[in-house]
């Protein structure tokens, strides 16, 4: 594998857990752009977030996705859940890496999340009104960006890590996926 492949997607889609195990299966590094960001910042995204606010806190993912998206060796780069809000983000990812979108419906999403008190997202009143909210915003981002669409579904992550390698092996930007 010489491109990279990002993974877009909801917070809660399971990037970070699908990339590490797609990562294992194709035998190349993950790096998870959270934690790079961590790094660099020297704090919980959280605590940024709170203390700079959001534009600050994009102008630094947009810089870190730069340096992320740039180097051609292969591996597997687990994006943040706003990462395509940029224009910017999404003309770098897909210019520079095999975009792939794992869809999730905010319902299934509040399912595997609801009880993840670390997510900011999910700590209001409503977080299902806000799962739709954000997904209602962002889906069509995620697929301006991606090359490739997967529905996570209910399947296990193995059959679902299996049918990614497989779609992307055949090569060439596929939508719709599923």
């Amino acid at each position: 594998m010489s491109k990279r492949i990002a993974l877009v997607g909801m917070p809660g889609s399971g990037k970070s857990t699908v990339g590490r195990l797609l990562a294992r299966r194709l035998g190349v590094p993950v790096i998870d752009a959270d934690t790079v960001i961590e790094d660099r910042i020297g704090c919980p995204i959280r605590t940024f977030f709170a203390e700079q606010g959001e534009p600050a806190f994009r102008d630094v993912e947009q810089a870190v996705l730069a340096e992320l998206v740039a180097p051609a060796d292969g591996a597997v780069l687990a994006t943040g859940g706003g990462a395509v809000l940029r224009e910017a983000n999404r003309q770098q990812l897909r210019s520079h890496t095999q975009v792939v979108y794992l869809r999730s419906s905010p319902e299934l999403i509040f399912q595997r999340v609801r009880h993840d008190r670390k997510r900011p997202l999910l700590q209001v009143d409503d977080p299902m009104a806000r799962l739709q909210a954000l997904h209602a915003e962002r889906d069509p981002l995620y697929r301006e960006a991606a090359h490739l669409t997967v529905d996570t579904g209910r399947s296990s992550l193995q059959a679902l890590v299996g049918r990614l390698v497989s779609q992307l092996q055949r090569g060439g930007p596929q939508r719709g996926q599923g």
